[in-house]
C-alpha cells in the first residue's frame, strides 16, 4: 500500500512538472535547429554552434576543502622547473617551461591525497566532474544563479563555489596526457607503440595561462596547432595521474606508459586500513571509476575492471584478485552484448559491466560480501537503496548497487536538465532521450548514492576514501548539449551539498578533506553569458546581468 501511494505522489509530481517554461531547452532546440547560437558556441569556429565534440587541452579549475593547495600551486608547480618535466613525461615537451606558471599538474591531486593522509585526516573525498572546465563551471553557474556574476577566477553561485564550512582554496592545472597513441593487448595485458602517436606537454603560450584565458591558436587546445602538438587527455589517463600520481598513455587504467601496474591512492589507504567507495552516474566500471581502484592497459575492458573494483580474479590480476572497495554504486544496468571485442576472450555474454556468475558470487545471500541492490520494476530506486545501505551498515558488510536507464548506447542514470526535471533534449548528433515515469522513479539520483555511500562508510573507525563522479557532465558536452550539461552539474552540486552536510553533522572537518575538481575539458565557449539567464527570472525578483 505504501509503495502505492508512494508511485501515485511521484507520478502527479512528475504529470504537474510538465507545462513549466524551459529556457535552456529552448536555446537548446534553437541552436540544433539553426546550426548556430548568439549566445554561445562548441569548438572553435564561432560562426557554428558544433564544431569540436571531444575534449580539450585547456585547464581544469580545482576546489579544496579543509586544505590549501600552496604545495603544489605558484612557485612549487612542476612547470617551473625542467628537471620535473621530464620525470612527468619522460622528455621536455615543447614550450611546457614556464617559470611563471601558477598553474600546476594533474598528478598534483594525487600528491594533495597523500598529503591529507600523511596529515591525519581520516575522511577524504575527491568528487570529479567528469568533462566539467571552467567555462561549464560558469555556464552553470549563471544558468542557476541566474546571474553573470564572474568573468574569471573561483566564481560563485554554486555551492562548490560559495561554500565556506571550511578552509578553501581555488586552483587549476593541466591535464595533458603521456601520450596518445599506444596500443595494447587486453588478453596479455601488454602494451605496443609505447610512446604513441603524439607526446603531452602544455604551452601556456598558445592555450593560455589561466583556465578563462582565450587561446592564442584556437586550435592548439584540441592538438591541431600547425606550430605544436601537445596530446589532450582521455578521462583514463587523467584519472591514473589523480589517482596514482603518474602521467600515462590514453585509454590506461592505473599502469604507466609501458603498461606496469601502479597502485592507486585508494589501495594504498586500503592497506592502512580505510573503507574505500567508488560512486558515479555513469557505468560502474567506466574510465574514471575503474581508475579509482583496479589495473587494465584498456580502458574498455568493463568485465575484467568490474571484477577489480569487487575483489574477483581479473585478467590484470589472476592468482590473487584485489581486496575490493566496500562501496560501489553506479548505472551499469540493462546493457547488455553477446559480444565486446575490446573486453578480449573472457567476455562473458548478457551485461557488459558485470556478468551475471559474478554478480552472483558478490551477493551476500549467495554467500558473497555484499548487499546488492538493483533497479527493480514499480520498486522505488532512492527507497531500494538506503534499504540496503542500512542493511550493509547493520550487518557490517559491504554495499553494491547498479542502477541506470540501459539501452545498446549505454547505461546512465536518467540526465537532469537545467530546470532540475528529466527532460533532455537532443544535442549534436545525439537524439533526446525519452523517459518513462519508471525510469525516474526507478533510479536514485548521484546524490542519493552519495548519501548511501557516506551511510555505510561512516560506520568504519579507521576513517574511509570516497570517489564520487557526475559524469553525465562529459556525456552532455560530448554531444554540445548545454541543458544536460547544466542539470548535470547541479547533480553533482547536490552531491558536494550531501558531502558538505555529512561532515558537518558529524562535526568533522578537522578531519576531512575534499578535493572538487574535473579530469579535463570540452570546448564551450559562451559569447553572450548573459543569454543563459531565463528571461522570467527578472519577474521572479533576480537582478539584471
Amino acid at each position: 500500500m505504501q509503495r502505492t501511494v508512494t508511485l501515485l505522489i511521484f507520478l502527479l509530481c512528475f504529470q504537474l512538472g510538465t507545462a513549466r517554461a524551459d529556457h535552456l531547452r529552448d536555446l537548446q532546440q534553437a541552436a540544433i535547429r539553426d546550426g548556430k547560437a548568439d549566445w554561445g558556441h562548441w569548438g572553435p569556429r564561432p560562426d557554428r554552434y558544433s564544431s569540436w565534440q571531444q575534449h580539450t587541452n585547456r585547464l581544469i579549475p580545482i576546489y579544496s576543502f579543509g586544505m590549501t593547495l600552496d604545495t603544489v600551486d605558484g612557485a612549487n608547480s612542476a612547470y617551473h622547473d625542467a628537471a620535473r618535466i621530464k620525470r612527468l613525461y619522460g622528455r621536455l615537451p615543447e614550450e611546457t617551461l614556464n617559470p611563471a606558471a601558477k598553474y600546476f599538474d594533474q598528478t598534483a591531486i594525487y600528491q594533495l591525497q597523500k598529503q591529507a593522509a600523511d596529515a591525519g585526516k581520516k575522511y577524504i573525498v575527491l568528487l570529479i566532474f567528469d568533462g566539467m572546465d571552467w567555462q561549464t563551471t560558469q555556464a552553470a553557474s549563471i544558468a542557476l544563479s541566474e546571474r553573470v556574476g564572474y568573468d574569471q577566477g573561483r566564481g560563485s553561485g554554486l555551492h562548490i563555489q560559495d561554500y565556506r564550512g571550511a578552509e578553501t582554496d581555488f586552483g587549476y592545472f593541466v591535464t595533458s596526457p603521456h601520450n596518445h597513441g599506444t596500443q595494447w593487448n587486453v588478453d596479455a595485458q601488454t602494451v605496443t607503440n609505447i610512446g604513441g602517436k603524439y607526446r603531452g606537454g602544455y604551452a601556456a603560450g598558445l592555450g593560455g595561462n589561466t583556465p578563462w584565458s582565450t587561446p592564442t591558436d584556437p586550435l592548439y587546445i584540441i592538438g591541431q596547432s600547425r606550430k605544436i602538438r601537445h596530446a589532450y587527455t582521455d578521462s583514463a589517463a587523467s584519472a591514473t595521474s589523480m589517482n596514482s600520481g603518474i602521467k600515462t598513455y590514453n585509454r590506461a587504467v592505473n599502469v604507466d606508459f609501458e603498461g606496469h601496474q601502479v597502485v592507486p591512492i585508494s589501495r594504498q589507504l586500503q592497506a592502512q586500513g580505510r573503507a574505500i567507495g567508488v560512486v558515479t552516474s555513469v557505468p560502474v566500471s567506466h574510465a574514471t571509476p575503474a581508475c579509482a581502484y583496479g589495473n587494465n592497459v584498456a580502458r574498455y575492458d568493463y568485465q575484467d575492471l568490474s571484477r577489480d573494483l569487487l575483489g574477483l580474479r581479473s585478467v590484470a590480476h589472476k592468482t590473487t584478485p584485489l581486496p575490493g572497495v566496500d562501496v560501489l554504486l553506479g548505472a551499469g544496468w540493462g546493457h547488455t552484448a553477446q559480444a565486446q571485442k575490446g573486453q578480449g576472450a573472457n567476455y562473458v555474454p548478457g551485461n557488459v559491466y558485470l556478468s551475471k556468475a559474478d554478480l552472483d558470487r558478490i551477493n551476500r545471500r549467495h554467500g558473497g560480501g555484499y548487499v546488492v541492490v538493483q533497479r527493480k520494476p514499480g520498486i522505488n530506486g532512492n527507497l531500494a537503496l538506503m534499504a540496503a545501505a542500512r542493511e550493509a551498515r547493520e550487518q557490517k558488510t559491504r554495499l553494491f548497487g547498479m542502477f541506470g536507464v540501459g539501452d545498446q548506447r549505454g547505461s546512465h542514470l536518467p540526465y537532469r536538465t537545467a530546470d532540475g526535471r528529466y527532460n533532455p533534449t537532443a544535442g549534436v548528433h545525439a537524439p533526446a532521450e525519452p523517459y518513462r515515469r519508471a525510469d525516474i522513479f526507478e533510479n536514485p539520483t548521484l546524490a542519493d548514492m552519495t548519501r548511501a555511500a557516506l551511510e555505510v562508510l561512516g560506520q568504519h573507525a579507521g576513517g574511509f576514501w570516497l570517489m564520487v563522479e557526475a559524469g553525465d557532465v562529459d556525456w552532455a558536452n560530448h554531444t554540445n548539449n548545454i541543458d544536460n550539461s547544466v542539470g548535470s552539474v547541479k547533480s553533482g552540486d547536490d552531491a558536494f551539498r550531501v558531502i558538505t552536510d555529512w561532515i558537518e553533522r558529524h562535526d568533522a572537518w578537522s578531519d576531512a578533506v575534499v578535493l572538487v575538481t574535473a579530469d579535463h575539458g570540452h570546448y564551450l565557449q559562451l559569447d553572450r553569458p548573459e543569454r543563459l539567464i531565463d528571461p522570467a527570472a527578472k519577474n521572479r525578483g533576480s537582478s539584471d546581468p
